[in-house]
């Protein structure tokens, strides 16, 4: 979760959904973000609450103790108004914490409404870390998914580096679903238990 937009983007459409393009990620990656900064401002309010809804049911279906949520970046599905939902149903929340380059995510407490900074990797974190075990379920934003549950990310490896250590937590991908593409897993890859979209 770098939300690096300095990738240099190539011209061009997204391949189609049976095209694999494991070689091509880094432009895939800037075609996703170019589609996804073109969705109408007004749709995409409307998905976000979509998705949003859809992230309480999820909640409601499977609770657990402690939940992740991510502060949107670069166009990311904005979930603020479930995030308060849940709070005030008792749910604790925590925002993910980049704690060193190459490491796992660290997660610190947060409640909606309390302050943030940003760190130095561009990320909004609570300007009181109050660092926390790892959440029971985790919400991912994804730049891009496939239909066998894998996400494609910024390219930082933070997810995958967080899900490696067992027991794993519950993992619920956020995306539109016009992010959908073909790709092949990587060896470090793995599968989201689901994806929510807007559809």
């Amino acid at each position: 979760m770098t939300g690096d937009s300095r990738i240099p983007c190539a011209p061009g459409l997204l391949p189609d959904k049976g095209a694999s393009t494991t070689s091509d990620k880094p432009q895939l990656r800037c075609l996703l973000k170019e589609g996804r900064r073109a969705i109408d401002p007004a749709l995409k309010r409307a998905w976000d609450e979509r998705i949003g809804a859809r992230v309480l049911a999820s909640w409601r279906d499977h609770p657990g103790t402690s939940l992740a949520v991510y502060w949107p970046l670069a166009g990311e599905p904005d979930l603020h108004p479930a995030y308060a939902e849940l709070a005030r149903a008792g749910v604790r929340l925590a925002l993910p914490v980049v704690v060193a380059r190459d490491a796992a995510l660290g997660f610190a407490e947060w409640a909606p409404g309390e302050p943030t900074h940003v760190d130095s990797m561009g990320i909004a974190v609570p300007a009181d870390l109050r660092m926390v075990a790892r959440p029971d379920v985790l919400l991912i934003p994804c730049l891009g998914f496939n239909a066998q549950g894998y996400r494609l990310g910024y390219g930082g490896g933070f997810y995958d580096r967080t899900l490696a250590a067992a027991p794993r937590p519950r993992t619920v991908g956020i995306a539109y679903a016009c992010q959908q593409v073909e790709f092949d897993s990587g060896e470090y890859d793995i599968a989201l238990d689901a994806i929510i979209t807007e559809a």
